[in-house]
């Protein structure tokens, strides 16, 4: 997918010519590997070196006739190299080539997508530490259910972004391998120290066993990896897009000047942006699916992981990149209406200090099932009657009148009491805690 979305960088690494390229720096290693081990004349590698070049255009009228890639391109070097072309190639098959110029060009776009996880990590412990006390709704089924703060839901997926970059650095590791073990991975030609030696050279590690081919479940979890990070996205993506809804409006994506939300309604400002992450991540998660098909091949090898994967790992990369930049951006210009947070929280007027309110009675001696049948009764005044709040239903109630006094009925409705941990739990997650005491802020419902 190498389109006008793609920075350039991340695109030239899935072009032909840096494909071929990369093929050409593998057989070049391979040369130097074999000479060290007296295979070939100590001479050739710097002979092959000083002429070693390709053309695509040649290649591919090579391939007409060969209908074989690497042939093609082995056709095409010798063109160049001459006579010492002879040993280029020499004891390897076509898959040493592709499986490790594959390693190499993977290795270059993890480098991309990390420093793009990176920067999003700390886009989120900017906005997450920017926001850790602003006080909004925390929603369970989309209900109202307790306060929280916006901070804390940036804090969550700083943390998940955190476990992101470990899987992918894992991922990313285990994919780093190169092979140079011959046909069916028997060494039959070359010893395995050549193998150890090319991939030294290359920056890879070599492949304790293989067959023709670097097996499979190594490329699957890769790809695995790029899908549960696009799901992340995905999930982050779907909170501000519904955080962005009319009837919320508690976040809005950045709104340029001069964009335009729809041709036919001028007033709309919609999460285009988060709209894109989330239905990019679809794809994503099926090029995962054909990773994982590619995993069971025909005794030593077969060739129908190759097709698969010549679009599955550009796409992937490129997608997983270009999601990421799109992420950090929405992050870093998010239009955060503290204001709104707190006027929809106002609208449940004081439900979600039911819990307080239980719990107090149970500290005095109600049985659970006895406060949570008073708390519920005086709530259902405030749902089904409307104009009330929680605070001034309870404060009405003998029930729960015999029980607390109004001091400790008014304790309840206090922002503060759901904040009092939230510098506790920014720094487990590694973002410091700012030297401040939590404000104990009285809502307008309980007011």
């Amino acid at each position: 997918m190498i389109s006008r979305y793609t920075r350039p960088e991340m695109g030239a690494i899935w072009t032909e010519q840096n494909k071929v390229a990369k093929w050409l720096e593998v057989e070049l290693a391979a040369l130097d590997a074999l000479a060290r081990f007296a295979y070939i004349p100590k001479d050739i590698p710097s002979k092959v070196r000083k002429k070693a070049d390709f053309n695509l255009e040649r290649i591919r009228e090579i391939e007409k006739v060969v209908n074989h890639d690497v042939i093609a391109f082995l056709t095409n070097l010798a063109e160049y190299v001459g006579p010492a072309g002879r040993y280029v190639h020499y004891g390897l098959t076509s898959s040493d080539i592709l499986d490790t110029g594959l390693a190499l060009q993977i290795r270059d776009a993890s480098r991309l997508i990390r420093k793009e996880i990176v920067i999003l990590l700390d886009e989120l412990a900017k906005k997450a530490d920017e926001h850790r006390m602003t006080v909004m709704a925390g929603r369970s089924h989309g209900v109202h259910a307790e306060p929280t703060t916006f901070g804390l839901k940036m804090a969550l997926f700083y943390e998940e972004f955190k476990r992101n970059l470990r899987r992918f650095d894992a991922a990313a590791e285990n994919i780093e391998y190169g092979k140079i073990s011959g046909a069916v991975g028997t060494f039959a030609n070359v010893d395995p120290k050549v193998e150890e030696d090319v991939c030294r050279r290359l920056g890879l590690k070599h492949a304790p066993i293989s067959t023709q081919v670097i097996q499979r479940d190594r490329h699957a979890e890769y790809l695995n990896t790029a899908a549960v990070i696009g799901c992340s996205l995905e999930k982050l993506a779907t909170e501000i897009r519904g955080l962005q809804k009319t009837e919320t409006l508690e976040v809005q994506e950045f709104f340029g000047k001069g964009q335009k939300g729809s041709s036919a309604m001028p007033h709309k400002r919609n999460p285009i942006t988060c709209e894109r992450i989330a239905g990019l991540s679809r794809i994503l998660r099926g090029n995962a699916l054909a990773g994982m098909e590619n995993v069971a091949l025909w005794h030593e090898r077969d060739i129908t992981h190759s097709s698969v994967e010549r679009v599955i790992f550009p796409d992937s990369t490129i997608l997983l990149h270009y999601m990421l930049t799109l992420m950090h951006g929405v992050i870093r210009d998010l239009v955060v209406l503290k204001d709104n947070m707190l006027a929809n929280l106002a609208k449940s007027k004081g439900v979600v200090f039911s819990q307080g309110l239980l719990l107090k009675l149970v500290e005095k001696g109600l049985t659970r099932e006895a406060a949570y049948g008073l708390v519920q009764d005086a709530a259902k005044k405030v749902w089904d009657e409307g104009g009330v709040t929680l605070r001034e239903a309870v404060l009405t109630d003998a029930g729960i009148q015999e029980h607390l006094s109004r001091q400790e009925i008014e304790s309840v409705f206090d922002y503060g009491y759901h904040l009092k941990n939230v510098n506790k739990i920014f720094q487990r997650v590694g973002i410091p805690a700012k030297k401040q005491q939590v404000r104990r802020r009285k809502t307008a419902a309980a007011r």
